[in-house]
């Protein structure tokens, strides 16, 4: 195993007097500190470039201030949005703009004109729900539609499921006010009903002003598309998703309505200029929609069956094969399917109309959704793919590079075909998907880009599949643009005369240079600035186990391919999703998982952050992640951040004095064994008020929070008393191993007690008195004290041995999932680990598998509350739903976090945002319930953040089996309070 890598320079610094000359002209946010720059490095590519600073300007003033700065002092800038560019383009040397901080507006919606007025930073979700009130939204839709920005579709012609039916971002902007490299402003207007001139503008130049312009865009653009017209008509393809280039045939005097400078602008990937302010058009969205879903053979017969459904009208025709679903998802037979939406003014009529498709459409199955939920649920599958598809089926990592090739739509099938053998030939896998209606595949893709071998086939494979598409007649990009990836192979789809014309072009825009060098024209090449080259070649040494990643800490770091899912501004609804909640809260990168998977890649590459596990920037934007886990499920590819963070602390206060509430806190089942013989008279000293208030100065606890009540008889002594009254003798195969986790034990002993009856009544057997001292070391795990979990562990492993083929019940959702992942990823050589692992059951799960045939009470009540988190990402709640369906328990349970989250809602300095993640979904939903709805949250947090922030109007959350209890008992029965 290695020490972290340490290069011997680091990246290079702002020129002299920049940063003060730049503060001086702007009036947004610099941030020049290791920090700002690691979370900037990247985007959702394979690319790295280290920039020197972050701004992110006021308005478009500021913008233009900076701009003017940067060119005075040769700074080079790249635009940034959401970052989830797969091609390298919104990564940059200089510095970086981000758009999305304060540029952010919906300025206009315009319903009767149908176009809407943005800022560039606006999400697109943002502008869709703010036109949804009028029955419109904007057309272009890419997966990342939560999250991505329309500055960034502009720059990357984005396109999206329903291009078949709206066109591409290009096709839906009508006008474009833009910054030049030194301050220039620019408008551009489409000239459709406009007269010959589409840029307005004075003659006056200089920082914040509107420059003179032709119809083509700066001055000298009109002489070089005239130099040129014969090129121009005969050099591009003619296809639907023809992203690569400049579109300088949309300059041509024979376009519709004139030469189009916004069209020409649109896929210029921040080379040209920045965007400030956008006209975009809005389209009318269907009333209702349907689904038809079509099952092939293979992907090749899907895509040769896409073309045909076209004159239908759909408004996606989209296509993936078998390799990209992971588990069942009700598909129809076959091993690849083609997804047709349909739309109508009725569902029976989106309905009919996919009907039509369905027997039009030469399948071998096929089924028709209407269900919105079902929808959902299969577009999922879709959505997610750009993350799934990073990962093979067996574990091994797949990359971008090659993400969205375009052909003709009936060249789709012998391109497939042809793309396959080239997969073979060169000893690659890959999983096809797409919009396959327009001939655009997307394909995450095996390369080794760790080795120089690996690398040299890379490069190889890119040219000879660049070879492939032109032989084809296609685009090298058909949705997200060229960036590094792409653009050094453009001459081979275009030739040399047009690629140096694009250049020409690039430098009417930008003489100097200075804008998002190294993208698009004069790229740097394609093999080089790759993101994993600065990791370390070795394995660091690490105490989780990985497996997943080979043992390889650095390979579960590289899991975060950029996507950015855990970047969306609003909290799953109807419990089906966790992440990213301190994101949400705080709208920082630097708390969302992919911004702390960032920071953690550059500590690895010791470049930008220099002082490895000792890094006070990973330190401080780890302290808001709640180690809530919704990341190991929600996230496409998996990044597991509570480990990630357990890890790092584990390290980072090695040898070192740990904040005192790791010691109060992490330490919580040592001093609760303490305590609980003494639980009445300290019970009594906590309600002291100044006594309480110097315990939690003294453990580092929020002032703001109450100290838990002790339990003054514990769940075991219960049960061993109620044992020892009992003269039964048990058999091996008639007794139930309930576990005693901590907070079970000392602080909800009712929720024991009302397990145990639930058990007994369902089961007819005997739950067994757990075994002393047995702790899942959740608490350790959670601030990171790995050594101490482990020794845990292991005791408990000797202590607690359940009989053959016995499961084990755990009632506490985190100790669970604790139990379930981090006792086998830490103890990986303990075979007894995995083996206890594999036995752990939830309540519901238990009652679910041995005793399918009981009859639980009809309980009749709508429930409110939360799905644990932990129980969310590892656990699922699949039994807990159809339990809750046969009590009579009628109502969804809420996503997202509770914001306790263990000892994180505790801790001093976090209470603010874990009311605040306790206020997106948990507290309305309990305030907005109707009296006499039950409060249903299994976890202690939960529980313990409903009771503290007080809006249950009296009502106390229960668990489950406290639910169940009380029905079996026919009134209060288990209800009372603990005593």
């Amino acid at each position: 195993m290695a020490e972290l890598h340490r290069p011997h320079t680091g990246p290079p610094a702002p020129p002299a007097g920049f940063v003060a000359a730049l503060r001086a002209a702007v009036r947004g946010g610099t941030d020049f500190g290791p920090a700002a720059r690691a979370l900037t490095t990247m985007d959702a590519s394979n690319y790295r470039r280290v920039p020197l600073g972050v701004l992110a300007p006021r308005d478009a003033d500021d913008l233009a201030a900076a701009l003017t700065v940067c060119r005075e002092y040769a700074v080079p800038v790249v635009p940034r949005g959401g970052a989830t560019s797969i091609a390298g383009q919104a990564t940059g040397t200089g510095l970086v703009l981000d758009l999305t901080r304060h540029l952010n507006a919906i300025l206009d919606v315009d319903p009767a004109a149908r176009t809407a007025t943005v800022q560039p930073g606006v999400v697109l979700d943002d502008l869709r729900a703010a036109a949804a009130p009028h029955g419109l939204t904007f057309g272009p839709d890419p997966s990342t539609h939560s999250r991505c920005t329309l500055g960034g579709m502009i720059g990357n012609n984005s396109c999206g499921a329903h291009s078949v039916a709206w066109g591409t971002t290009a096709d839906n902007v009508r006008a474009l006010e833009v910054v030049r490299y030194g301050g220039e402003v620019l408008r551009l207007e489409q000239t459709r009903g406009m007269g010959p001139d589409g840029v307005r503008g004075t003659s006056a130049h200089g920082p914040g002003r509107v420059g003179d312009a032709s119809a083509h865009g700066p001055h000298g653009v009109r002489e070089l598309i005239g130099a040129h017209l014969a090129l121009l008509r005969t050099g591009y393809p003619d296809l639907p998703r023809r992203i690569s280039g400049y579109a300088l045939d949309a300059l041509l005097p024979e376009h519709p309505g004139g030469p189009d400078p916004v069209r020409a602008f649109c896929g210029s990937e921040g080379t040209l200029a920045v965007v400030t302010e956008a006209t975009v058009r809005l389209v009318e969205t269907p009333r209702a929609r349907a689904l038809a879903v079509l099952g092939y053979a293979d992907e090749a017969a899907a895509a040769e069956a896409a073309p045909g459904l076209l004159p239908y009208g759909p408004l996606t025709v989209e296509g993936m094969a078998a390799d990209l679903v992971r588990e069942p998802a009700g598909l129809p037979r076959g091993t690849a399917w083609l997804f047709v939406e349909t739309g109508g003014a009725t569902p029976a009529g989106a309905r009919a109309h996919a009907e039509r498709i369905l027997r039009a459409a030469d399948a071998v199955d096929g089924a028709v959704v209407t269900d919105p939920a079902g929808q959902r649920a299969l577009w999922r599958i879709r959505e997610d793919a750009a993350g799934t598809a990073t990962r093979m089926a067996d574990g091994s990592e797949a990359w971008p590079g090659w993400e969205d090739c375009a052909v003709p739509p009936d060249r789709l099938g012998p391109y497939l075909r042809d793309f396959r053998a080239l997969l073979a030939g060169h000893g690659l896998r890959g999983t096809p998907y797409g919009h396959f209606g327009e001939g655009c595949i997307h394909v995450r893709i095996d390369f080794d880009l760790l080795t120089p071998p690996g690398i040299a086939r890379f490069r190889t494979f890119s040219e000879e599949l660049a070879d492939l598409v032109v032989a084809h007649g296609g685009s090298l990009s058909g949705e997200h643009g060229d960036g590094q990836a792409r653009a050094e192979l453009l001459p081979r789809m275009y030739g040399d005369e047009l690629v140096a014309l694009f250049s020409a072009f690039k430098d009417l825009w930008d003489p100097d240079g200075g804008l998002n060098p190294g993208i698009l024209t004069r790229p740097a090449p394609l093999d080089t600035n790759l993101r994993f080259e600065v990791l370390p070649k070795r394995p660091v040494d690490v105490v989780f186990g990985y497996p997943q990643d080979g043992g390889d800490f650095a390979g579960a770091v590289r899991r975060c391919v950029g996507v950015a899912k855990c970047r969306t501004a609003e909290a799953p609804s109807g419990g089906t999703g966790v992440m990213c909640p301190s994101f949400r809260v705080t709208g920082e990168e630097e708390h969302s998982t992919r911004g702390r998977a960032r920071l953690l890649h550059e500590m690895l590459a010791g470049e930008v952050i220099t002082d490895g596990w000792r890094s006070t920037e990973v330190r401080d934007a780890l302290d808001l992640c709640l180690s809530c886990k919704g990341c190991r499920s929600d996230c496409p590819v998996g990044v597991d951040m509570a480990t990630y963070k357990a890890e790092f602390l584990h390290h980072h206060y090695k040898g070192r004095i740990r904040p005192a509430a790791h010691y109060a806190l992490g330490r919580l089942p040592r001093w609760l064994r303490l305590a609980a013989p003494f639980a009445r008279p300290l019970n009594a000293l906590a309600r002291v008020g100044p006594l309480a208030a110097l315990a939690k100065r003294l453990a580092g606890i929020a002032p703001e929070r109450t100290i838990p009540v002790l339990a003054t008889e514990t769940y075991s002594r219960w049960l061993r008393t109620r044992r020892d009254r009992g003269t039964r003798v048990l058999s091996s195969d008639r007794v139930v191993h309930l576990w005693a986790d901590t907070f079970t034990e000392y602080l909800s002993p009712q929720v024991g007690r009302a397990a145990v009856r639930v058990l007994e009544e369902a089961t007819g057997r005997t739950v067994l008195p757990p075994p002393a001292g047995g702790c899942c070391g959740l608490t350790y795990v959670s601030t990171g004290q790995l050594d101490a979990a482990r020794r845990v562990m292991r005791r408990t492993l000797d202590r607690f041995a359940p009989l053959p083929g016995h499961p084990v019940v755990v009632l506490e959702p985190s100790c669970a999932a604790t139990l379930r992942t981090d006792l086998p990823e830490l103890l990986p050589d303990d075979p007894r680990a995995a083996e206890l692992a594999a036995r752990v059951r939830t309540l519901a799960q238990y009652l679910e598998e041995y005793a399918p045939d009981w009859t639980p009470p009809r309980l009749d009540r709508p429930v409110v509350g939360q799905t644990h988190c932990h129980q969310h990402a590892v656990l699922g709640d699949a039994a807990e739903r159809r339990l809750r369906e046969r009590l009579g328990l009628t109502g969804e349970l809420s996503g997202g976090c509770c914001g306790l989250a263990g000892n994180f809602g505790f801790e001093k300095g976090h209470w603010e945002v874990s009311v605040a993640c306790a206020e997106e979904q948990l507290l309305p939903a309990v305030r907005e319930s109707e009296p006499g709805t039950e409060l249903l949250a299994d976890g202690f947090s939960c529980r313990t953040q409903l009771d503290q922030l007080g809006p249950a109007a009296g009502r106390r959350a229960r668990h489950l089996a406290e639910v169940i209890a009380e029905g079996l008992e026919g009134g209060d029965g288990e209800r009372s309070s603990r005593r």
